[in-house]
């Protein structure tokens, strides 16, 4: 494998796994400002569909793919939310890179999957063509009886040849699994102030506070430090929101956001919401940290930002 398909690879890898947090469009943006639904499932349920969207994607596809699953463990903690639930919902996120075909077959693979979902009755969550030309062409989906969301992402390799390679995720929405009413102090807990990842988290939301230039709103319910343990380790959670902002306000204080995030290497994509202002999901590639930026349905900004155990896997082991 040549250094330009090994860069590509990891471009798409941080692309794809920077969302497995629940992101603006993905949690309480997902209704359009209406109140989020109440979803109780558990977490082999949430699994079992994600791989079901999944099977219907590839199922039939020409030529057919091998299936290389990406990214750390699937089920994670929800952040980022605009209606203020309890702090003990999860949501599962399920990646896979398509492999095993020409590098020219990628775009082609990710069309197929558009076309396979559509005929499942899967609708777009966003307007307008995709941009096939683009570095990351994507198209963006969700069921509708069950509001989970995917996407089909193509990265380029070689732009001059066409060879690319393609990816596939299905994100569940958040939910509260089955016993759960409140907060679980063995899950979740107020964490330690000279833990590594704590001193991260709340560094990476300085740092992004002091590029908004936009002054911030008293802690609401849901919001401040959380800690949640999986196998993996101890993942730290930040989240915290602006005050309230005109539409001029909160594009500029994302193009500031936008620019600190480049300009310190992270990797930014745009994800589309329904009130109509793109969100930020910003992926640090070597420490495997998440933030997002998303303009709420009260006009102010909601970050968020998730790190990683400092003890577990790096980026180049997901």
């Amino acid at each position: 494998m040549n250094l330009r398909r090994i860069i590509t690879t990891a471009a798409l890898l941080v692309m794809t796994t920077v969302l497995t947090a629940c992101g603006a469009q993905e949690g309480g943006q997902k209704t359009g400002g209406k109140a989020s639904k109440k979803v109780t499932m558990n977490e082999k349920q949430a699994i079992d569909r994600a791989e079901e969207i999944i099977q219907q994607a590839v199922e039939g596809m020409s030529p057919a793919p091998t299936l290389e699953r990406m990214g750390p463990a699937p089920v994670g903690a929800c952040i980022a939310r605009d209606d203020h639930g309890p702090d003990d919902r999860v949501q599962v996120t399920v990646i896979y890179k398509l492999t095993g075909v020409p590098g020219p077959e990628a775009q082609n693979l990710v069309r197929q999957a558009r076309d396979a979902w559509l005929k499942q009755g899967y609708t777009y969550n966003t307007s307008g063509e995709v941009d096939w030309s683009g570095p990351f062409p994507t198209v963006y989906m969700r069921t509708g009886s069950d509001d989970f969301w995917m996407d089909a992402v193509t990265g380029v390799v070689d732009r001059a040849k066409g060879e690319g390679i393609a990816s596939l995720k299905v994100t569940s929405p958040c939910f509260l699994p089955p016993g759960k009413a409140s907060a679980d102090p063995a899950a979740f807990e107020a964490p330690q102030a000279d833990d590594p990842a704590t001193r991260r988290a709340l560094g990476h939301s300085s740092r992004i506070y002091d590029a908004l230039r936009v002054g911030s709103a008293p802690t609401q319910p849901g919001e401040g430090l959380s800690t949640v343990r999986s196998e993996a380790g101890t993942s730290v959670h930040h989240t915290w929101s602006t005050e309230p902002l005109s539409q001029d306000e909160t594009v500029r204080a994302l193009a500031r956001a936008q620019t600190y995030f480049q300009s310190a290497g992270w990797r930014v994509r745009h994800l589309p919401t329904h009130e109509g202002i793109p969100a930020l999901v910003a992926g640090h590639s070597e420490e495997r940290t998440v933030a997002q930026v998303a303009a709420s349905t009260t006009g102010a900004l909601r970050v968020a930002v998730t790190t990683p155990p400092v003890n577990g896997p790096s980026s180049a082991d997901v």
